[in-house]
């Protein structure tokens, strides 16, 4: 049996995860809401999100990479929002800079160690 809460799974797990909420999300939109068109952008996502991840938990090299590299986007958005931002400053006040600053440190730590534990670059 693989272990697949690890950190060689992690970003499957995250993908996994946001695929389920964006599952409820149309759930929601189309049933309460009784939208039809919001709903189907949104299960785009899910589709797309879970099939990455299910490919990732099947050990894809090429599923890895992705979910590697959507990763350090991540970091990299979260990290230019620090100094950038302007609605996420307002909507933390004082804490976005602690809250931001978090994220980047937390979400650098899981790429770094995701592309490790996978032996995406190799040397």
């Amino acid at each position: 049996m693989k272990d697949y809460f690890s950190m060689r799974y992690a970003y499957e797990l995250l993908f996994t995860a946001i695929s389920i909420v964006a599952v409820l999300a149309v759930l929601e939109t189309f049933l309460i809401g009784r939208h039809y068109i919001i709903p189907s952008a949104i299960l785009v996502v899910a589709v797309l999100f879970g099939n990455l991840a299910w490919w990732g938990f099947q050990n894809k090299v090429w599923a890895k990479y992705l979910l590697f590299w959507s990763g350090l986007l991540f970091t990299c958005h979260a990290f230019f929002a620090l100094f950038f931002s302007v609605k996420y400053r307002e909507l933390l006040g004082g804490y976005f800079e602690v809250t931001c600053t978090t994220v980047v440190v937390i979400f650098a730590f899981i790429t770094i160690v995701y592309g490790r534990k996978n032996l995406l670059f190799r040397r």
